[in-house]
């Protein structure tokens, strides 16, 4: 136990998890091919529950109607923007942050250096999103190397926090993301698409887990729709 709290120090709990669970399979391997008497030091409660992974909080997702009503509820252009880019755009905020007026081409906006490793990445949004973007550079002069938004990250994290309490909601910029994506399933998109285009994510996996729980009421509505 000493030697798996020492070799873990300070790591995250699930590489903690995953390094337990190897050495535990280690020495099954052992007992199973060398010793069959061989008390594996593993295999012990204390220590299944100290390496255990634990349960995250679930996750927030948003109606249609709470997020509109931030967005409508923000009188400032840029924090506006900056809250549909996340919403409509299913942008992370650090990427609106990095948005640079040369990257805005419409409908289409470029990402440099994307999360994924990629050399770049494409978001679409909506057109009303688009020309607000386009007239918002277009009114604060921004030159096309600069920043559409030069905030830190601090900054920007409050003002989606601020949207959120306009209406008695815990906002965090990621339920905006995930919002863009559990609602763009919820009406009919293709999970390819919201996975590929919207989250741009490598696979589906990821995408699955930002969907939310359908609950028993959505499930019937859904189901009467298709058999109406």
């Amino acid at each position: 136990m000493l030697f798996l709290i020492k070799v873990t120090d300070g790591q995250k709990q699930s590489t903690k998890k995953l390094k337990y669970s190897l050495l535990r399979s280690f020495f099954n391997f052992l007992k199973d091919s060398v010793d069959s008497t061989l008390t594996n030091p593993c295999d012990t409660p204390i220590l299944r529950k100290t390496f255990k992974t634990t349960k995250g909080q679930p996750w927030t997702i948003l109606d249609r109607d709470v997020v509109d009503e931030i967005i409508f509820k923000t009188d400032n252009s840029r924090n506006r923007l900056m809250l549909e880019l996340m919403a409509r755009g299913g942008m992370r905020i650090g990427e609106v942050l990095k948005l640079k007026a040369k990257n805005v081409y419409d409908r289409k906006l470029v990402l440099s250096d994307p999360k994924s490793g990629n050399q770049t990445e494409i978001v679409f949004i909506p057109k009303k999103v688009a020309d607000r973007l386009r007239e918002y550079i277009a009114s604060a002069d921004i030159e096309d190397g600069n920043s559409v938004f030069p905030l830190g990250n601090t900054r920007a994290r409050e003002i989606v926090l601020n949207a959120g309490k306009m209406i008695n909601v815990d906002l965090k910029p990621h339920d905006l993301r995930r919002h863009a994506a559990t609602y763009a399933s919820r009406s009919g998109v293709p999970i390819e698409i919201v996975s590929k285009i919207i989250l741009r994510h490598a696979n589906l996996a990821t995408t699955q887990r930002y969907l939310g729980k359908v609950s028993d009421t959505e499930a019937i509505h859904w189901i009467e729709n298709i058999y109406r």
